[in-house]
């Protein structure tokens, strides 16, 4: 075990290569370089390989490639170059291909704020790529978070046979905060199934009772087909309806069956029957525990937090609970109302308030405060951020209006 003041970027880092990770392939873009630069200095002298792509398409199916390959897999990146990876990611899904993908947020739309935290691509990671299909995505709000989940992601991969994903904003990737690294033991680890039968009789996508069938690397004996087609249980194009229901729905039940094991929270202060409830993840959440921390202080109000750390599947059995008997619930987070629609849905009769930006700013406590504060009769579910009217600010002398991808 050793302590360490890290960034939160270099702390991701830090827990792919602790769970195994062998293999980084990406393109430089702001806020999420330093992973790659990283895994750039460090896997070389673990005997594992770097490479930087030619862009985000090539990056994610280059990991692609190594996972089939056998090694642990990832690339990191930022919503542009998260777009450009969507149906790559559809095709890892499809052909249940264990990798992990780092975004860390920034403002958009398109280019957006290349500097600036967002939680503005929340419903794009459950439902960017096409089709139906599941998704694991993670929420750290600290650095130590961003260490712990990033190894929880690749357990996750591995165990599930299913790209995950590992949702930072800007925040947490940029700033500083000391870290306890431990050393992670065999039990720690995941690793993917491998086939204990022979190669003629090995079904790569196959339905075992787990749901998730082992996954033989290439090269090692077991010669099947790999396609972003629907196919059969040895992965050959198919078009039989026998095939393609029960094959979809078995992609869905190895996570929905597992949400137990998939779905993790923070709950504080949910115990003294709360009557506000606040909502909130990523670096987010920390404006929102000052607040609750003033309002039970300053203004005696009974006020819980509900911080998801995994996104999707969306924890909602817990949140059922946690809401029961709260007359609000006050969604705060980086943007215009994304999770918030989970919670209007999961929230009952409670009432639900939107506090969003999507301004590249973070939200404040204060806000959070004036939610939590107004009279029931007066609450509305307009974003904290349609009050705000910023001052336009002028480019600076001699800079271009437009920034690149890369920042």
């Amino acid at each position: 075990m050793s302590v360490q003041l890290l960034q939160g970027n270099n702390a991701c880092a830090a827990g792919a290569l602790a769970v195994g990770c062998r293999f980084f392939a990406g393109y430089p873009i702001t806020p999420s370089s330093e992973i790659a630069e990283t895994m750039a200095r460090e896997l070389p002298r673990l005997g594992g390989k770097f490479i930087q792509m030619e862009d985000e398409i090539a990056s994610i199916a280059a990991v692609i490639g190594a996972s089939v390959g056998g090694l642990k897999a990832m690339t990191a990146t930022s919503g542009p170059g998260f777009s450009l990876m969507q149906e790559n990611i559809g095709y890892a899904i499809v052909a249940e291909v264990p990798c992990v993908i780092v975004n860390v947020m920034r403002a958009g739309p398109s280019t957006g704020l290349p500097t600036s935290p967002s939680q503005g691509d929340v419903m794009q990671a459950r439902w960017g790529t096409h089709g139906d299909h599941p998704i694991i995505a993670l929420a750290p709000a600290s650095v130590q978070e961003a260490f712990e989940l990033t190894v929880r992601a690749f357990n996750l991969a591995e165990k599930y046979r299913i790209p995950t994903l590992v949702l930072m904003d800007e925040v947490v990737g940029h700033m500083r905060e000391k870290v306890v690294l431990p050393e992670l033991r065999p039990q720690d680890i995941v690793n993917r199934e491998m086939p204990t039968v022979p190669s003629e009789w090995y079904e790569p996508f196959g339905n075992p009772p787990s749901d998730v069938p082992p996954l033989a690397p290439f090269g090692e004996g077991y010669r099947y087909h790999i396609t972003g087609l629907l196919h059969d249980a040895r992965g050959f194009p198919t078009n039989r309806l026998d095939e393609i229901q029960p094959w979809v729905e078995r992609l869905f039940r190895k996570i929905d069956r597992n949400r137990d094991d998939i779905c993790s929270w923070e709950e504080d202060r949910t115990e003294d029957a709360p009557r506000i409830l606040v909502v909130s993840y990523g670096s987010t959440a920390r404006a929102a525990k000052q607040a609750i921390k003033v309002a039970r202080a300053r203004y005696g109000r009974k006020v819980a937090l509900f911080r998801p750390k995994t996104l999707w599947p969306f924890p909602e059995e817990a949140l059922e609970k946690a809401a029961e008997n709260v007359q609000r619930i006050i969604v705060a987070e980086m943007n215009l109302g994304q999770v918030a629609l989970e919670v209007e849905r999961i929230a009952g009769r409670a009432k639900v308030v939107r506090v969003g930006r999507a301004d590249g700013q973070m939200v404040t406590p204060e806000q959070i405060l004036d939610a939590m504060r107004a009279p029931q009769s007066q609450v509305t579910p307009r974003p904290a951020a349609a009050r705000l009217q910023p001052q336009p600010q002028a480019a600076p002398a001699g800079r271009a209006g437009t920034e690149q991808r890369t920042g």
